[in-house]
């Protein structure tokens, strides 16, 4: 009789994909009840509006502490806290749904630590970059440039597969490339807005972040300075 095999299918979600997951549903989870007036009164309805205007990313108001070089934490903190929060649960539901995905793939490629580094550094990067080059006063939520900084991620390590199979590489970023179309097409029928530019600035981050994080890469890195 053998011995029943306890060893799941597939590979268990890695801890911190979860945990962010957990923060960014729960958040969701909760103002849609409250929109939903099923918790908090009458007045919970106006929590999202709320949290966005207390941890959402302003440029202006990145554009006004640069300016007097005043940094107050609780501005400061928006560069993190805005992919915390998203305009509703549409908008929600896809930044968890590629989270899960991409977050998963990352993770097991490069490790926790680095999934962790590439979603915030991401985030943040493309926060920054996108106030200082754009003088939009539309208010940046939502998760999106972070977990386009795993799309970055997951582009590398298909980059580096298919350079390993002698394959060509270009197709590593077909998933950017749809996604970007998808946008571009969007915006011609839909006034789209400027948030793609932090999504894009966060898919670079991530892909250039991968140099560092990927595994053997400080290996190559080393060679090719050791052979100049």
């Amino acid at each position: 009789m053998e011995d029943p095999d306890f060893h799941p299918p597939v590979n268990p979600m890695p801890a911190t994909v979860t945990l962010l997951f957990l923060a960014l549903a729960g958040i969701e989870v909760v103002l849609s009840l409250a929109e939903a007036g099923i918790i908090g009164g009458p007045a919970a309805v106006g929590w999202r509006l709320a949290l966005i205007r207390d941890f959402g990313f302003s440029g202006d108001v990145f554009d006004w502490m640069v300016a007097n070089m005043q940094f107050p934490l609780r501005d400061l903190s928006r560069v993190v806290s805005y992919s915390f929060i998203h305009l509703g649960f549409t908008h929600a539901i896809f930044a968890c749904v590629l989270l899960l995905a991409l977050g998963k793939m990352v993770a097991e490629a490069m490790g926790q630590v680095a999934f962790l580094a590439i979603f915030f550094v991401s985030g943040i990067f493309g926060a920054v970059v996108y106030a200082l080059v754009l003088d939009d006063p539309v208010w940046l939520v939502g998760a999106y440039p972070s977990v386009y900084g795993l799309i970055g991620g997951y582009s590398f390590v298909m980059w580096r597969k298919l350079a390993g199979q002698g394959e060509q590489q270009y197709r590593a970023f077909s998933l950017i490339a749809v996604l970007m179309g998808l946008q571009l097409i969007w915006g011609v029928f839909f006034d789209a807005g400027t948030q793609w530019v932090a999504e894009l600035l966060g898919f670079a981050c991530g892909f250039a972040l991968s140099f560092v994080f990927a595994p053997g890469e400080w290996g190559r890195l080393r060679e090719r300075i050791r052979h100049r």
